[in-house]
């Protein structure tokens, strides 16, 4: 078996990558029956040399791999026929721009695996990079405060080492007696949980939260039953709101009333209602400044988002009044973070532990007979077809293109 590093192609460049050199090395290790080699790149955050000082092959082909491993969506006209492939594909939700890659997918036999479909027998999915995105979410959200009011400078996330680097950054900073809510406790939220608790930001309660005043910043960590109630008023759990999600609506004003910097570390579904509305960003008691939307869900469930922000030019403003994006510095305007790649500005952290991870929940199925089912539920295609779990796409790949296929 062989299996191919891919360059990334897609613009503008990612630098991250799915096994880092050490990685490489292990997997070798562990199964010397495999050979590893790395397509070439100039922009990947480990160099063509690293790999090759630890004596791993860099080819400018990876045509005679098996199995193709990347991070962003593959251009088309470099999809290679009769492979298998794992990256981002971002067309679970029917993305119409990236309906033309399934197709050629298809079109082209290709078994594909998307990283977000690596899941557990309890659809809990085992790898990403949110904790990452949560880490630089964080990070923004105080250098955003920061612009905004003129109180602090810090360098971008981008220009920095890690996550370490971040973190000394943050700590050089004297912030006021700030309060932050985070909705989610899954792999963002454990993410911004960890900067927070890093720079010695105090977690509090949710009901000390809502109640008490502070002299040093706090946070709260909420879950859906937090910021989400029923109709009829009825207090069930949580498996109710994911079965019943239009049973509820959201209560977050209670904490748009004394929160200064909101980040979002949740899923949300379509069926769920929208968490921070226009009405709620509208009310004169909203204390709000900054919002880090983290999910970047474009007119969802956050109604600032009103589009994504690039790394390039993070911040943007956002006046509730009218509903519109203003400049950061209007005196009004709640500052908006929303950046849809954030991992990128940790490419090393994010491609370590992505690395880890895979290494420990999929590497394995290619040897264990896939035992735990990991690749099965993941497979999203083969032999040209989808896979009945992915079978609920067959309309969107059934639509009309501009002619691709016959380009195939």
């Amino acid at each position: 078996m062989k299996f191919g590093i891919l360059k990334e192609r897609k613009n503008p460049p990612d630098r991250r990558v799915v096994f880092s050199p050490n990685a490489v090395i292990r997997l070798q290790k562990a199964h010397p029956e495999v050979s590893v080699v790395v397509e070439h790149a100039d922009n990947r955050v480990f160099s063509d040399l690293q790999y090759q000082s630890m004596g791993i092959t860099v080819t400018d082909s990876v045509a005679d791999c098996d199995i193709l491993f990347g991070i962003k969506e593959v251009p088309v006209a470099d999809l290679i026929h009769n492979k298998a492939y794992f990256f981002f594909s971002h067309t679970l939700k029917k993305q119409p721009h990236n309906q033309q890659l399934l197709q050629a997918i298809l079109a082209k036999n290709i078994d594909l695996y998307d990283h977000e479909t690596i899941v557990d027998d309890q659809n809990k999915r085992l790898i990403g990079f949110g904790k990452y995105a949560g880490m630089v979410g964080t990070y923004n959200s105080i250098r955003a405060f920061g612009i905004k009011f003129e109180l602090f400078k810090m360098p971008k996330a981008e220009t920095l080492s890690g996550k370490e680097a971040l973190i000394v950054q943050l700590k050089r900073v004297i912030l006021p007696p700030l309060k932050f809510v985070i909705t989610g406790t899954g792999k963002v939220g454990s993410g911004v949980k960890e900067i927070l608790d890093a720079i010695k930001v105090k977690e509090v309660s949710v009901e000390n939260y809502l109640t008490k005043n502070y002299t040093q910043p706090v946070y709260t960590q909420i879950d859906v039953l937090d910021y989400n109630q029923r109709h009829d008023a009825r207090v069930l759990d949580c498996n109710d709101f994911y079965t019943n999600p239009q049973e509820y609506k959201s209560n977050f004003e209670r904490f748009t009333k004394v929160s200064d910097i909101y980040i979002t570390g949740h899923f949300h579904a379509n069926e769920a209602p929208a968490i921070l509305t226009r009405e709620m960003l509208q009310a004169n008691d909203c204390k709000i400044k900054v919002v880090a939307d983290i999910s970047c869900d474009v007119n969802g469930s956050i109604a600032c988002t009103l589009r994504s922000t690039t790394i390039e030019s993070p911040l943007c403003g956002y006046l509730p009044s009218e509903n519109k994006e203003v400049d950061v510095f209007h005196p009004a305007a709640i500052v908006v973070m929303a950046v849809d790649n954030l991992p990128c500005e940790l490419p090393k952290d994010a491609s370590e532990g992505f690395g880890e991870m895979f290494l420990e929940h999929v590497i394995p199925a290619f040897f264990n007979g896939d035992a735990n089912g990991i690749l099965e539920r993941a497979r999203m295609t083969q032999n040209g077809k989808l896979t009945p779990r992915f079978s609920y796409l067959q309309d969107y790949v059934s639509g009309k293109t501009s002619g691709i296929l016959e380009q195939i």
